[in-house]
């Protein structure tokens, strides 16, 4: 605990990190204005003490659909990088105590998942399913199934051998049994910093999936969706677009730092040259 105080990156990562949840969570009760009202009098207002980030082309006030937004695509990175990381573990750690051709069949797969970078593997995922919530969330967990998959199966099979497992074994505990209750929390930090890394990217694959077309459909909105918004329209109102950049990169910021604090505090090595 001392040490996690005195870590910067932490206290850093976990304010924005736990900011931005206040924000996309108490968005309702933050901002008067509803996200998909329109006021055709007050289009493209610069921001001021009423619209704090201003107006985007249909009088919408941006404060409120950047909140509402965030929501939506946080929902649907915790859905999918949750949905890929239980399978994904699930599948690794099963494969990595049967062996055999289990294990080779699942690393043939996830070796052929991993040819296509994560963002061109959901690309072509949203080209197949079509349009809408579901599909994206599930584009967005095939994409980190295999990552989580080898991640597990590596882990896994660096700790069979151990003491702890063989008098698990001894005592006749069964497979499944010892991976739940011996390995699998061994192994949960490392899966956590992979899972929180996830998440951050999981928000830029929804938002990029949106901004071409492909994931969240308005009128619903997304930080995708209301990035291409202010594109389209970006020297006539420059606020749209940069006030929601900027507040998705802070987003992404926390998350990263806390990713990266939690990785320095559960990797073994990190904390014997950190000392006590």
């Amino acid at each position: 605990m001392r040490r996690a105080l005195r870590s910067r990156t932490l206290v850093v990562g976990l304010g924005l990190t736990l900011l931005t949840l206040f924000g996309v969570i108490a968005g309702p009760w933050i901002t008067p204005f509803s996200p998909t009202e329109m006021d055709f009098i007050a289009v493209l207002t610069p921001p001021d003490m009423t619209h704090w980030l201003g107006t985007d082309s249909f009088g919408r006030d941006v404060l409120s659909r950047v909140l509402s937004g965030g929501r939506v695509s946080l929902f649907i990175s915790l859905c999918g990088v949750g949905i890929g990381a239980v399978l994904g573990v699930a599948a690794g750690m099963t494969a990595a105590w049967r062996g055999g051709m289990f294990e080779v069949a699942l690393m043939a797969a996830c070796d052929l998942l991993f040819a296509f970078p994560s963002f061109v593997l959901a690309l072509f995922m949203m080209v197949v399913l079509g349009f809408g919530l579901h599909n994206i969330i599930i584009a967005v967990a095939l994409a980190y199934l295999p990552i989580f998959a080898r991640l597990a199966r590596n882990l896994t099979r660096t700790l069979m051998h151990e003491p702890f497992v063989q008098a698990a074994r001894l005592m006749g505990q069964g497979g499944g049994r010892i991976l739940l209750r011996e390995i699998l929390p061994n192994i949960f930090p490392t899966l956590l910093v992979q899972a929180s890394v996830g998440l951050a990217f999981g928000i830029v694959m929804e938002a990029g999936l949106s901004f071409l077309g492909l994931g969240v459909q308005p009128p619903m909105p997304s930080l995708g969706v209301i990035l291409a918004d202010g594109r389209e329209y970006f020297t006539r109102g420059p606020w749209v677009l940069t006030m929601t950049g900027l507040v998705v990169s802070v987003a992404l910021l926390g998350l990263n730092l806390l990713g990266d604090a939690l990785r320095d505090l559960t990797d073994p090595r990190l904390r014997q040259a950190a000392g006590p």
